[in-house]
């Protein structure tokens, strides 16, 4: 999973979503799991 500094709606591709898990941020993608990242 990538940190990132700063995960942005406008940057998500198809089949993404962002989530918030214990308060920090967490991008999922079931289609491409690479794509995962979480902010904070």
């Amino acid at each position: 999973m990538k940190i990132k500094s700063s995960i942005k709606r406008k940057d998500l591709r198809p089949g993404e979503q962002i989530v918030r898990r214990n308060g920090r941020l967490v991008r999922i993608n079931k289609k491409d799991p690479k794509r995962k990242a979480r902010q904070g």
